[in-house]
């Protein structure tokens, strides 16, 4: 497992990682919500469930990681795929394919979860950790 510490002195990587998985829950529930509303939503709907679970699946990854650069670059995907998820939950609601309402807690725990991945990766910078166990 990676030991990057945050400032609270928590194990950064394996909070994320749980987070990252309660979040592929409720994506995987957005996603049967949206492939009810037709074409265009089950192909938004489609690429949602590819980034939002696999915020999770890399931040797992990076717990394994067997060096500092492997860790680093399994949160560095981490990370983009949150970017992405936060685009594809914006256009959902941009085209009424859902409203804003319906995925506010999605939206907001994939800036927090972006957040702290971001800072997760700087820390992981700054570290002299050389490999994992």
């Amino acid at each position: 497992m990676a030991r990057f510490l945050d400032a609270s002195g928590t194990m950064a990587s394996r909070v994320i990682s749980e987070r990252s998985f309660e979040f592929a829950c409720r994506i995987v529930r957005v996603w049967e919500t949206l492939w009810t509303r037709g074409p265009s939503a089950r192909r938004i709907a489609d690429q949602l469930f590819d980034s939002g679970t696999s915020i999770g699946a890399n931040a797992a990854e990076a717990e394994g990681g067997q060096t500092k650069p492997d860790f680093l670059a399994k949160l560095a995907i981490s990370r983009k795929e949150s970017w992405e998820t936060i685009y594809r939950l914006r256009l959902a609601v941009a085209t009424s394919i859902t409203t804003k309402e319906a995925v506010a807690w999605e939206l907001d725990e994939a800036q927090q979860l972006k957040a702290m991945i971001t800072s997760a990766i700087k820390t992981g910078q700054r570290s002299n950790w050389g490999g994992g166990s």
